[in-house]
């Protein structure tokens, strides 16, 4: 297998924590990357959205978004991070909160990073960040519990998604208003799959 990668991508690190918390082997890391004003060398011939994590599988099946690929891997190599019963929905919905905060992080990134300053629209990033509080807010209030059980992927996706604000948005703190969610990251950041795949900064 093959994976389109770039090292500080949040949703690529989701795949990658995943791989390596299922001990999976053989799968070729090529690193990629653009914007969506630029794809550069993003893989837009085998993910028209020009998207990374894009997983070519051993039978030549492209599969894009974390989301597809974490359940192909999960179901593929048994590694049990989607629960059955009634828990597989909280885990699914647990991940969804994530992803959605991520996408909010990415939004405010590329706002600062790819708009010129005189046409930025400050409303419409604070918007943003008003998302990720909400589901902060709510990560504390009602999923601790979900969080401090047996691993899953919604506990990964909000391990990563945490890691990222820490990396792109750091001058935003979080963890004041929200001690038991960031007690809860210091230990799951510490899980080895989390250590080995934090992102780094190119160049």
């Amino acid at each position: 297998m093959k994976l389109y990668h770039s090292a500080t991508s949040p949703f690529v690190r989701k795949v990658t924590t995943l791989i390596a918390e299922a001990g999976i082997s053989g799968v070729e890391l090529i690193p990629v990357a653009g914007t969506p004003v630029d794809p550069g060398t993003l893989p837009i011939d085998r993910n028209p959205l020009g998207k990374i994590p894009a997983l070519i599988t051993d039978d030549g099946q492209t599969l894009y978004d974390s989301r597809v690929i974490c359940r192909y891997l999960d179901a593929t190599y048994d590694a049990g991070l989607y629960p059955a019963g009634p828990r597989l929905w909280q885990t699914l919905v647990l991940e969804a909160t994530a992803d959605g905060m991520l996408e909010a992080a990415l939004l405010m990134v590329y706002e600062n990073r790819l708009r010129p300053e005189d046409q930025r629209f400050s409303p419409w990033v604070r918007g943003q960040w008003q998302k990720i509080e909400r589901a902060l807010d709510t990560l504390e209030r009602d999923w601790i519990d979900h969080l401090a059980g047996p691993l899953d992927m919604g506990q990964i996706a909000v391990g990563c998604a945490l890691g990222y604000l820490d990396f792109r948005l750091s001058a935003l703190p979080w963890r004041a208003a929200h001690p038991d969610l960031a007690a809860w990251e210091a230990a799951f950041s510490a899980r080895p799959a989390m250590a080995a795949t934090v992102p780094v900064p190119a160049g």
